[in-house]
């Protein structure tokens, strides 16, 4: 894990502020959706990337019925309950 030397304090409702220049460099942008990770005694943010429920892929994605479910997952169960060859 590589440092930034950059220290910032919680405020009162326990939220941080990013620097613009780790957003820029990250690509994160005003009201992007971050996903927080714990391991260990770490606290890691990552901007968040839908994926498919099945199989975790993160291209071709529909949502259906709040779930994002990529088109191979659907032709798959297409097969499974044999609707398609």
């Amino acid at each position: 894990m590589k440092s930034t030397g950059i220290v910032r304090r919680l405020d009162e409702l326990g939220r941080i502020t990013l620097p613009i220049e780790l957003r820029r460099t990250l690509g994160v942008g005003e009201r992007d959706p971050l996903e927080i990770y714990v391991e260990e005694n770490r606290i890691i943010l990552e901007k968040y990337e839908p994926v498919d429920i099945f199989n975790g892929t993160k291209t071709d994605l529909i949502e259906y019925c709040g779930k994002n479910v990529s088109r191979a997952s659907i032709i798959e169960m297409a097969k499974l309950a044999n609707i398609i060859e």
